[in-house]
């Protein structure tokens, strides 16, 4: 199975074919599961994405003392219900997140408002990740944190209650810093603010709002100002979690690189926050169309077509780094088809992530005999003609799996990935999913 193998292979064949869908958007299953067990009642949630790392916080949600259960569906799109008691009590046990570092320090900062003590770790990934970037804030609310290694580093044991509202400007466009104090700031005493002069990803404020929390956004020049009083009680809602643009990138890139291919993922959040990628694609000449466009749960959703394209570099806005953080990886398999430089900086956001992203994927687009210059705020693809025949090291981070075996697809020779079981942390059913679409990938 592939979710066993210690390697996959990706290999050139016939045209992709399609169309699928993509799995639950990963930020609003984390988010929905989190504000369902801070509510009062009951939470019902359709298209959750059962990733490893959304299922860790379901079990948290779980531990906090909200009643989490499944009630069906298949894979990538399951139903949930959470039945929330109005607030997190004491676990009794760690907090185990396993390798979700938005599940781990969005849990911080929802924990961090209510009197109790919590202890939160992770894998060796999660252990190796910056939790200071979220905490020195919330210590600035009141809270306290007992580091039992090196201060900053899970594992850690976060005394949480008695807030006190703070005024916040982002120095780095992050929604996770900024989700987390604002999830702090409900329970907090006055109106914590966040500034941002780059918009970050809005799905907290539009969840927050939809669990019955006034949330308060002024604009202010390229960025805003989000406020919220602290003391609003949160009441369980229904969420219809939209396809994960993120996800969908890598089935629509295949489409993109593959001669002769057309796929369409259908149901795919369009947030304008979350498209970044998708408006880079169509300035390198990708032939990208988006049809059926429709609202469900309160986001902009589509369904997008992805054919066959002659693709140019371009230099990607630096200012459009925080919509597509995320999609790095993939744009840069796809840039190593294009002709000319496609040139991504301002992305040092990157080195943070599951890996240092940035090394990751300069190591194995090399690997693969692609022409790329690495720098510390970005890197530099070359396009051309990918021989491939390589096996590219992962460092257990499932987007420079997919996004290699995607290149494989369309290289002259296999790609092969290491350690491919943590593609499930936020696409279970990928390899299935690219089989289906006609693509050879397998153990």
């Amino acid at each position: 199975m592939a979710s066993t193998a210690s390697h996959l292979t990706a290999r050139a064949g016939r045209p992709l074919r399609g169309t699928v869908r993509a799995p639950g958007d990963k930020s609003i299953s984390h988010r929905s599961m989190i504000l369902g067990a801070m509510a009062s009642g009951v939470t019902e949630i359709d298209g959750l994405l059962e990733g490893d790392d959304v299922l860790a916080t379901a079990r948290a949600a779980e531990a906090f003392g909200a009643t989490v259960e499944r009630l069906g569906g298949l894979g990538a799109g399951g139903r949930w219900r959470v039945t929330g008691r109005g607030g997190f009590q004491a676990p009794a046990g760690v907090i185990d997140c396993g390798n979700a570092g938005t599940g781990v320090r969005l849990l911080m900062g929802a924990a961090a408002g209510y009197p109790i003590a919590a202890s939160f770790d992770g894998d060796a990934s999660l252990r190796s990740r910056p939790m200071g970037r979220v905490t020195d804030h919330l210590e600035r609310m009141g809270a306290t944190f007992d580091w039992s290694g090196r201060p900053g580093l899970l594992p850690a044991t976060l005394t949480g209650g008695t807030l006190t509202a703070i005024d916040h400007v982002q120095t780095v466009a992050s929604a996770q810093v900024k989700s987390a104090i604002l999830l702090a700031g409900l329970n907090a005493s006055g109106v914590t603010s966040v500034t941002e002069p780059e918009k970050s990803r809005d799905h907290t404020e539009r969840m927050l709002r939809a669990f019955g929390a006034v949330v308060d956004v002024e604009e202010a020049g390229e960025g805003w100002i989000i406020r919220l009083q602290g003391g609003q009680p949160l009441t369980g809602t229904t969420v219809s979690v939209p396809g994960d643009p993120s996800s969908a990138a890598f089935p629509l890139a295949a489409g993109l690189i593959v001669p002769g291919s057309q796929v369409t993922v259908e149901g795919v959040m369009l947030n304008p926050l979350r498209t970044g990628l998708f408006e880079t694609w169509i300035e390198m000449g990708a032939d990208l169309t988006i049809a059926n466009r429709r609202v469900s749960g309160g986001e902009d959703v589509g369904d997008i077509c992805a054919r066959y394209s002659s693709l140019k570099g371009v230099v990607v806005p630096e200012s459009r780094a925080a919509s597509m953080i995320d999609e790095y990886p993939i744009l840069a398999a796809t840039a190593a088809f294009a002709s000319g430089r496609t040139v991504m900086r301002g992305v040092g956001e990157m080195r943070v992530k599951e890996s240092d992203r940035i090394r990751l994927m300069v190591d194995g687009l090399r690997a693969c005999g692609v022409a790329v210059e690495e720098e510390p705020e970005g890197f530099i693809v070359t396009g051309g003609p990918v021989p491939g025949a390589a096996t590219v090291h992962t460092a257990h981070d499932h987007r420079i799996a997919m996004s290699h075996l995607v290149l494989g697809l369309a290289a002259r020779n296999a790609v092969t990935v290491d350690e491919p079981d943590m593609i499930a942390t936020s696409f279970p059913g990928f390899v299935e999913m690219m089989w289906g679409l006609g693509g050879d990938v397998g153990g």
